[in-house]
């Protein structure tokens, strides 16, 4: 995957934080995706679709856009835009009640988003293996804390983050919060190396948001702070 392929679409109306493009591109490039067109992905925590867009183009896949916040009929109206509407479904999910078919995906993707709401063990086994074929393989991109800072993110970032300074962990705090589990067959977590670029993509884009981040960048994002990697493969 190249970002730069993706361009047109990084800008203040799309992004939602850190470029989440430029995270995708280091977790496929590393850990490809191995899929078909029958196989279905799920991005969970899409935000405004541009990680599904990608994928879809990536991978060939079918992409079911998941999240939240962002209302589907929004999203579903920018993949027809976008001429991937056969290729990807638009979703209201929340990651904690799943509405989905057991054993439905041969890939889970979430990028800037798992930390909202997989803080807690147990959270990988109980709510997301359920939803996933043998086999399947995870990727995850988060904001975190450098090892070295962990367990320190109430005193570095609560200035900056205030009571969500806990959703930032350091990369191997995830590992141990994914767990171990039989169907399990590797956890890798690692510090990312795109953290200047989607940062400064953010900055570049002009959101009002990243104005507000740009304050703490140099004093406690770029010294503290990290994106995590995390490759799930399953048996």
């Amino acid at each position: 995957m190249n970002t730069e392929n993706y361009k047109e679409h990084i800008n203040s109306q799309m992004l939602m934080g850190p470029n989440s493009l430029r995270i995708l591109e280091e977790l496929i490039n590393m850990h490809p995706l191995t899929l078909c067109a029958n196989d279905i992905v799920l991005d969970l925590g899409c935000g405004k679709g541009l990680t599904s867009l990608a994928l879809a183009k990536e991978t060939g896949a079918k992409i079911y856009a998941a999240d939240l916040w962002v209302k589907p009929e929004e999203n579903q109206k920018r993949f027809d835009e976008w001429g991937i509407s056969d290729n990807v479904i638009a979703f209201h999910e929340d990651a904690n009640k799943l509405d989905f078919e057991h054993d439905l995906f041969s890939a889970l993707v979430s990028v800037d988003a798992y930390h909202y709401f997989g803080t807690e063990r147990c959270f990988f086994e109980e709510k997301l293996l359920p939803f996933m074929r043998k086999g399947a393989e995870v990727l995850i991109g988060i904001p975190g804390i450098k090892d070295k800072y962990a367990s320190k993110g109430k005193e570095l970032l609560s200035d900056w983050l205030g009571d969500e300074y806990y959703m930032f962990k350091s990369p191997a705090e995830w590992k141990s919060i994914i767990g171990i589990h039989e169907s399990i067959e590797s956890v890798k977590t690692w510090e990312m190396s795109c953290f200047d670029s989607a940062w400064n993509e953010w900055f570049m884009s002009g959101h009002e948001y990243a104005l507000g981040d740009k304050r703490f960048f140099e004093t406690l994002i770029k010294p503290y702070t990290c994106f995590v990697g995390i490759s799930i493969k399953l048996k």
